[in-house]
């Protein structure tokens, strides 16, 4: 590499201030041109501003992304205005038509199927397993008691570890063992909470072992590879469903309530059995769920994660949404696993999170995954029923409209005629500059 490769590498980055990071970065990447828009983002209450700097680190300017609500959700005969944290069209309003749809058949009926997260403490163990597995036998009590300190706070709210196992993971890799770890951290996502657990039981195992008289150093080796929770939480699981009698679904999108049903429930079933169709159909849930996740404050990375897992739990990726008719009923329905938080992390930092929260009542852990399942259900419903019906373009693009017409720096009046201009005329990049040209 010649020397103008290295040119860019600076010491102490972290250090500097704000204002001088941004000097390098337009010294070194803008051929020192000054662009205001980093500033112009940020925030002109310096206090606020400073709590927004140290969430991250190198932090040079907010990023902002919309935040909207979708009022009308009828969840377990409570109203709902539901926020959401997207940037892409018509989500929001695919999640409004939705709740409206629903919302005089009943609304959306949820239920907490299990609340249990996991972790694990993950060991190389060369030796005699049968010694291994009495050890853990006879000791398991001793990683309860040297976790009490960091479980006291945890136990008092509720929570706490509910069980440590050892795993035998041999079968994969050579001398492989787990201690596997379940717990409840009741309305916090837990995850300093489970990794502290898991780091001192990683530390008991070392501390007794050692000093165990069924081993000596010459019959056995541990070495301890990582300490870490798992975002796969197949049993921190939610249920979301809405359902009616055939006669209320008549005449949707023109078709009879039999007819609108079994298209449906083909359209479930091709996201089911093709994996193809499953990525997109379950991308369109996770619209919902997202913006709600951001909305507040929690993990998206973390519950994209763990829920794209669940959904290849049998060994194919499938639709994480189900449907069926029963006695002329139809049901749709989700069971979906999130680990939420409505405490901890920047729940209580950041404003617009807070806003969020108290919009949505104050729910607690449980109840923000039902609100967050029935997003998701939502957003599914909102895009197989346009899928069956008019076709999902027609209303995405018409969605879309503002944004071309921003792209190609159209006037208020402009956008004012164009926009009546497409509602009765098909929306499309081409389309809408040829319009413009003309109006031009």
């Amino acid at each position: 590499m010649n020397k103008k490769g290295f040119e860019n590498k600076i010491e102490g980055f972290s250090k500097i201030s704000k204002e001088e990071k941004i000097k390098w970065i337009e010294k070194n990447y803008f051929n020192n041109v000054s662009n205001p828009i980093l500033k112009n983002y940020w925030n002109n209450d310096d206090s606020l501003q400073k709590i927004h700097d140290e969430f991250t680190e190198n932090t040079l300017s907010n990023f902002y992304l919309p935040l909207g609500v979708a009022p009308n959700f009828l969840i377990d005969n409570k109203d709902y205005t539901i926020p959401m944290v997207i940037e892409e069209s018509s989500v929001i309003a695919a999640a409004c038509k939705a709740a409206k749809f629903w919302r005089n058949k009943g609304g959306f009926k949820t239920s907490i199927l299990n609340f249990k997260k996991t972790g694990q403490v993950h060991f190389i163990f060369k030796g005699d397993k049968q010694k291994l597995n009495i050890f853990f036998k006879n000791n398991k009590l001793k990683f309860y008691e040297d976790c009490k300190e960091i479980s006291s706070n945890m136990k008092k709210r509720g929570g706490g570890i509910l069980n440590i196992e050892l795993l035998d993971k041999t079968h994969d890799i050579d001398n492989y063992f787990q201690i596997n770890a379940v717990f409840d951290t009741v309305d916090s996502m837990g995850a300093n909470f489970i990794n502290s657990c898991l780091e001192q039981f990683a530390s008991t195992l070392k501390n007794e072992i050692n000093q165990c008289s069924d081993f000596t150093n010459s019959d056995y080796s541990l070495e301890i590879i990582m300490s870490i929770l798992s975002n796969y939480v197949p049993e921190c699981l939610v249920r979301a469903e809405v359902s009616c009698d055939l006669s209320e679904i008549d005449q949707t999108g023109g078709l009879s309530g039999k007819e609108y049903a079994n298209k449906f429930i083909q359209a479930i079933n091709i996201a089911k059995t093709q994996t193809s169709r499953a990525v997109t159909h379950n991308k369109g849930i996770m619209n919902g769920i997202d913006s709600v996740v951001i909305a507040t404050g929690n993990d998206f990375r973390a519950i994209e994660a763990g829920v794209h897992a669940y959904a290849a739990k049998s060994g194919m990726y499938k639709s994480l949404t189900d449907a069926c008719v029963k006695n002329n009923t139809f049901k749709f329905w989700i069971e979906i696993p999130l680990a939420l938080g409505t405490v901890g992390g920047i729940t209580n930092l950041h404003p617009l999170v807070k806003w969020s929260l108290e919009l949505l009542k104050n729910p607690n852990a449980k109840e923000l995954m039902k609100i967050v399942a029935v997003a998701g259900l939502a957003q599914n419903f909102g895009a197989v029923n346009s899928l069956i019906t008019t076709g999902i373009q027609k209303g995405h693009m018409k969605m879309h409209l503002i944004n071309i017409l921003n792209s190609l720096n159209a006037s208020e009046d402009e956008k004012t005629k164009l926009i009546d201009f497409f509602k009765n005329n098909i929306v499309s990049f081409s389309s809408v500059k040829n319009e413009l040209e003309k109006l031009r």
